[in-house]
Parts: structure tokens; C-alpha cells; sequence
């Protein structure tokens, strides 16, 4: 059974429901039948890196907070994330557009790797505060993987794979997704934002139960868990 995920990099809950879903998957004797695809999707496609700048000055500058009120909303995320077993740095995450980062996890799915370079990009944002835009820490990733780094720097020049980026994001529209993480299990049922692992679990356990039953895509949740959207992350 598939369970296809929308995220962007610098969505700070997609890592956190990344999280989530692997603990409910763990929960399964047959978590083998599980295949998980990412999808990309970008909450600010018009944003231009600015290394200088960490998340909270960003806020702080463009979404109408106080610098005190972005550093304690990052503090928060900081501590939804230890809960799950994440370490997050907001101080040291750096302002990147995330389309190259995009790039590099479907040049990595070209070579059956894409799980471990999603895992490698949140960690490389959050935790370490690298820049997911430049091209030496993508080839650097890269090589982590085994991948040939001359390779994707080709691609990353040449715009090989950039149509395939833009795909998953006009399918996002297509389905209606209006933040991330959105997680689709089986082409069934959805669940918007982290929402709490136990609705992970029965979800999965649910989906799996009606496996090729074939429905229209349901929202298994009355509200949306936390998420972030074009307009920032609540």
C-alpha cells in the first residue's frame, strides 16, 4: 500500500510528521506492505536565500511578529520536535528556497534513495542549519547516499528533473492540498498536518484494512493537525 506525502524542507512539522508516521508504521506486523512516496511542494516558491537571515529574523521581517514572538513560536516547534526524538536549531536554520532541495530528493528517487535523502534534508535544515540551496551541501548529501555528486550537479544546472518537482506540486492543487505535511494513504483517506501519532496509527491500520477497496480521497480528521501553508505555519 502506497502513502504518498506532501512536504516542503523548511516546514518544520513535515519533519515532525515524518516522524509520526514511521512510529505508526512500526506499529504493523506487516509494515513491509507499506511503500511511502515524497512529493514536493513549496510554501514560498518566490523566496530568495538569504543565509544571513535564521528562521525567527525572517518571521519576525515578513510575517507581521515580533522578533519575540518568532523566537517563542520556534521554541514551541522545538518542543513538539524533542517529543518525537528531533533536534531542532532554529536559530541555525538559514532562509533557503527549497526547490533545488526538491530536485535533489527526486534525483535520489531515480536511484531508490529517496527516503534516506528526505531524512538527510530535514536534518541538514534543521538540526545542522545547512543551506539546502547550494549545491555543495546537495552534492555533499548526495554523497552520504553513494550517489554521483557530477551527476546531480548536471542535473541541478541543466533543469532535468524540474518538471517533475512542478508536477507534484500542481497535483497538490489538484487534490486540494492547502498545507503540508499532507499525508494520502492508498488514494483513500488523508490526514492534514502532525496531527497526533494515535490518528496516524488507526489510519494506517484502517487504510490497509480496505486496501484496494478503491473510494473517493477522505480527510480522516475534522480539523487540520499543525501545518504550514503559503501564509505560515500554525
Amino acid at each position: 500500500m502506497k502513502i504518498e506525502i506532501w512536504s516542503d524542507i523548511m516546514c518544520p512539522f513535515c519533519y515532525i510528521g515524518k516522524r509520526k508516521l514511521e512510529k505508526s508504521i512500526e506499529t504493523l506486523p506487516n509494515k513491509d506492505a507499506i511503500e511511502i512516496e515524497w512529493k514536493s511542494y513549496q510554501l514560498n516558491p518566490d523566496l530568495q536565500t538569504d543565509t544571513s537571515q535564521n528562521i525567527s529574523d525572517y518571521l519576525s521581517k515578513h510575517k507581521g511578529m515580533s522578533l519575540d514572538q518568532a523566537q517563542q513560536m520556534s521554541q514551541q516547534v522545538t518542543q513538539m520536535a524533542a517529543v518525537e526524538g528531533l533536534e531542532y536549531h532554529m536559530d541555525k536554520a538559514v532562509v533557503a528556497n527549497s526547490f533545488r532541495a526538491h530536485v535533489f530528493a527526486h534525483f535520489a528517487k531515480k536511484y531508490g534513495k529517496q527516503l534516506e535523502a528526505e531524512e538527510l534534508l530535514f536534518k541538514s535544515y534543521f538540526t545542522e542549519g545547512k543551506n539546502v540551496d547550494d549545491i555543495a551541501v546537495l552534492t555533499g548529501l548526495a554523497a552520504q547516499l553513494g550517489l554521483d555528486e557530477n551527476e546531480l550537479v548536471r542535473v541541478l544546472e541543466n533543469g532535468e528533473l524540474d518538471d517533475e518537482v512542478k508536477m507534484d506540486i500542481h497535483e497538490a492543487r489538484q487534490i486540494g492540498v492547502q498545507g503540508v505535511p499532507f499525508f494520502v494513504y492508498d488514494r483513500k483517506y488523508a490526514i492534514s498536518g502532525a496531527q497526533p501519532n494515535e490518528l496516524f496509527v488507526q489510519t494506517l491500520e484502517k487504510a490497509l484494512s480496505e486496501w484496494k477497496g478503491g473510494s473517493s480521497l477522505q480527510i480522516v480528521a475534522e480539523q487540520d493537525g499543525p501545518s504550514c501553508g503559503p501564509d505560515g505555519c500554525e
